[in-house]
């Protein structure tokens, strides 16, 4: 298992080519085993933030430094090194579908096995056991032949934490992993989340919209709007007018979002 890494973020901004200003001058450190969410509308600058950390996104100004990586001066071979530790997971679940579970999941060790060994398809002992073992950790061992196809919304999630576990990460990245899953199955998979943040000490970010998610299942928030840093607390401080700050608008519909969450 690999040791937790940090993650600094220092005058950091992103105008993407259309003139979008994404983010503007942000500024943070999440120390190694935190449990953050980041919180705010679409168009926030959630998924830029989360993106700029494994290289996806490039800083225009500013620098972005993740454990002992420098991101906004990786390319080629240290950008798939970095990215060979930070395990992501997004809304989409991006699975094969007509994959079964078991392959799915082993994707995770691409990053850190040589090439003859995916080519043939040929997994160790050791990429094979922190698979189950991944598997097992989100309670889908028993689905471990089904194809990718056949799952729920929920368990496609699932499986695609323990791909991202089977990669030992160092981070944990999840851009909006519960926005498409109804509220029970939202509030497992952020369970995962943090059973995950506290059992292994891994640091684990979260995009989400939902603040109550956020207050319930994470320890620190990030609140953005216009991609700027509107809010930077403990999770379960923040107020009703922190809410309003993050969201531009009075809070009406406190009980209707409590449920939905």
């Amino acid at each position: 298992m690999n040791s937790s890494w940090h993650v600094a973020l220092d005058g950091v901004s992103v105008t993407y080519p259309n003139g979008t200003r994404a983010l503007k001058d942000v500024s943070l450190r999440i120390d190694a085993g935190e449990m953050v969410s980041i919180v705010g509308l679409s168009g926030s600058g959630k998924s830029t933030l989360i993106r700029t950390i494994n290289g996806l996104v490039r800083a225009t100004d500013g620098s972005v430094a993740v454990g002992p990586h420098e991101v906004t001066s990786l390319s080629g071979r240290g950008l798939r090194e970095l990215r060979g530790h930070v395990g992501m997971i997004f809304q989409g679940f991006n699975l094969a579908e007509r994959t079964s579970v078991y392959q799915n999941v082993l994707v995770g060790r691409f990053a850190h096995s040589p090439a003859w060994r995916n080519l043939l398809g040929m997994p160790s002992a050791h990429d094979r056991e922190l698979a189950l073992t991944a598997l097992d950790s989100v309670g889908m061992l028993e689905k471990v032949w089904a194809r990718g196809g056949a799952l729920s919304g929920g368990q496609k999630q699932r499986v695609a934490i323990a791909r991202a576990l089977t990669q030992e990460p160092s981070i944990m990245l999840a851009d909006e992993p519960v926005a498409s899953l109804d509220p029970p199955t939202a509030h497992a998979v952020m369970g995962d989340l943090r059973r995950i943040n506290q059992e292994r000490g891994l640091t684990v970010m979260v995009n989400i919209h939902l603040m109550d998610l956020a207050r319930e299942y994470t320890t620190r928030m990030i609140g953005l709007r216009g991609g700027e840093i509107v809010y930077d607390g403990p999770a379960h401080e923040a107020t009703d007018a922190d809410f309003e700050q993050i969201y531009g608008r009075p809070i009406q519909v406190r009980d209707q979002l409590g449920a939905a969450g």
